[in-house]
């Protein structure tokens, strides 16, 4: 369920201190449920998932097109990204946060880790149109027990990242959010100990 960008802005998480200059595109309420110490699982899950894998066909088509688009376009060679284009969000971290474990690495998705707490995790990417943020947190889920939340934030590329991100934005909402979530559910409900 989509979630009210106060939902992540309004809570005390280190990520605001590595990105004032990043807007808050997305907050989701993951289907997730569990107890207090379930947030290893999801981040595990997260990163070895292979989404779009498993989602529907138009989910597929739409992720692959954009691969496509972006490397026609350049919008993905290694200059655009973290370290050439953006320098990484790492060089902001404060010291206490550079000696934390920064979680496992992606198998599918080229997203790099920033750094694993209790409750928090967050990994960034860039490429030619933005520099963004995947930002997950467990949260008390209002009923006694907890859940997943993420939230994407996204520091666009000029004028060009800007209108990229307004064009891909019903994509989102409409198309690959609603599926990533329903997969989301699947593997958390097969993977319930």
């Amino acid at each position: 369920m989509r979630l009210p960008k106060t939902a992540h802005t309004e809570r005390p998480w280190r990520i605001h201190e590595l990105t004032r200059d990043f807007q808050v595109e997305d907050v989701w309420a993951l289907p997730t449920p569990g107890g207090p110490d379930d947030f290893p699982r999801l981040v595990s899950q997260t990163v070895s998932g292979n989404f779009p894998d498993g989602a529907p066909l138009v989910v597929r088509t739409l992720w692959a097109a954009r691969w496509k688009i972006g490397k026609v376009l350049g919008w993905d060679r290694p200059k655009s990204g973290i370290g050439t284009r953006v320098a990484s969000l790492r060089n902001r971290m404060p010291k206490d946060l550079h000696d934390v474990p920064t979680g496992p690495e992606f198998t599918a998705l080229p997203f790099t880790p920033l750094y694993l707490l209790e409750h928090e995790w967050a990994a960034e990417l860039a490429n030619g149109t933005v520099h963004t943020v995947m930002h997950l947190s467990w949260v008390p889920d209002g009923s006694g027990g907890h859940r997943g939340q993420m939230a994407v934030l996204a520091k666009p590329n000029g004028l060009f990242g800007a209108a990229y991100m307004a064009v891909i934005k019903p994509f989102r909402y409409v198309i690959v959010y609603p599926a990533l979530m329903r997969k989301i559910e699947r593997e958390w409900r097969a993977a319930a100990p």
